[in-house]
């Protein structure tokens, strides 16, 4: 029993002791807690130092926000604000030139009544030699087209050629030290990647807005004939068409051409150009003052299970043909309308809008091969494609 109440005791004076140890250490005199000279090694846990990296990346060096502000300032003095008027000439009504008409009132109000009618949009500068891309809406039927740069400066264009069916247009202007903006490449963009897009909304002054790749390769949306957009929210509003798209580098990558909208604003659903398509229609509008291409003369669909029973046709993957033009190539190939194209040059025909784009690429004079179906006897032929008719032709 006494041996019992010892160590109890004894229990109790190590445990004062320590607490009175420790309250002494910490209230009195703390620096005993640091590291006198012993190396200590910390070892953070992966996940830790993950979080802590990430964060890092998205708040940028010293815990500043993330900026575009170089980006901006690499793209923003070649892009262009685009200035258009056009005369317009009202039609007298046929009663103010009746002659009894005027016996009473005269002839002031026969004279035919003008207007001038202006509009604004945006551009970019391809080159130093004075070469603007924008979109054709911006400056079609404009009998004077004023181009004021980023630096202030003023200049007249004139078109070098137009691309109807991408809806494109090459501008040209003469002015010393001209900027020009660095050209991405459009086909390794991804859906989520940071853009920003720079035009003249509304005509307040060049503007930046931000945004994502929504999609990618968007067709079927009734705008263009060849249709191959990129879908963003950045924010495009009317004046905006023919500016910038830019990435995270100042690059371009898209000409911003239309918007999805019921108020006319935007919405969130912008579509661009991507540069890839562009290029190619812009060197040879400088090459030759318009753009050539292959075309077979046939209107086509997709072949769907529900098209086939609908045309009463054997289902087969591949094309239908709606229509043939007269005297096209197409045409003098035996192609009619009704006909399944299943292979074009040997290669199985998956999407229509491909095919067409195919066929465009094409040099006028080629030979392509083409398989069919028809009434569900397989057929094989050969058609030579031609210069596309009718859609552009050199600026005047």
């Amino acid at each position: 029993m006494a041996i019992r109440k010892f160590l109890t005791f004894l229990l109790q004076t190590i445990m004062t002791g320590l607490a009175a140890a420790f309250l002494y250490i910490l209230l009195i005199d703390p620096d005993l807690l640091r590291n006198n000279g012993t190396v200590v090694e910390v070892i953070e846990s992966p996940q830790k130092s993950a979080l802590e990296s990430a964060d890092q990346s998205r708040t940028g060096q010293r815990g500043r926000p993330v900026s575009y502000a170089d980006a901006v300032e690499k793209a923003v003095p070649a892009v262009v604000n685009i200035h258009t008027a056009k005369v317009i000439t009202h039609r007298v009504h046929p009663l103010l030139t009746d002659p009894i008409f005027q016996k009473f009132f005269g002839d002031q109000f026969a004279k035919a009544r003008k207007e001038v009618q202006t509009s604004l949009g945006s551009g970019v500068l391809i080159s130093t030699q004075g070469h603007i891309l924008t979109n054709n809406h911006v400056i079609e039927g404009a009998d004077q087209i004023q181009i004021l740069l980023a630096d202030g400066r003023s200049a007249r264009a004139r078109v070098v050629g137009t691309d109807l069916d991408t809806d494109l247009a090459v501008l040209h202007i003469t002015a010393d030290e001209l900027p020009s903006i660095v050209i991405g490449d459009s086909r390794r963009l991804r859906v989520g990647d940071v853009v920003l897009a720079i035009g003249n909304p509304f005509g307040v002054g060049q503007t930046v807005t931000s945004g994502i790749i929504s999609a990618t390769g968007r067709d079927h949306l009734g705008i263009t004939a060849y249709e191959d957009f990129i879908q963003t929210d950045a924010a495009i509003n009317p004046g905006n068409s023919g500016g910038a798209l830019i990435n995270t580098h100042g690059e371009l990558i898209g000409i911003n051409s239309a918007i999805y909208s019921k108020s006319g604003g935007s919405q969130g659903i912008g579509f661009a150009i991507p540069i890839s398509l562009a290029k190619g229609v812009m060197t040879q509008i400088i090459e030759h003052g318009y753009v050539i291409r292959g075309w077979l003369g046939i209107e086509a669909l997709d072949m769907t299970p529900q098209l086939a029973k609908t045309t009463d046709q054997p289902y087969t993957r591949g094309m239908l043909i709606s229509t043939v033009i007269n005297n096209g190539p197409a045409a003098d190939a035996g192609l009619l309308p009704g006909d399944i194209l299943v292979a074009i040059n040997g290669k199985p025909i998956e999407e229509t809008n491909e095919v067409m784009k195919t066929i465009s690429r094409q040099k006028p004079g080629t030979l392509i091969k083409l398989n069919g179906v028809r009434k569900g006897v397989a057929f094989s032929t050969q058609a030579r494609v031609i210069q596309r008719p009718g859609r552009n032709k050199p600026a005047s």
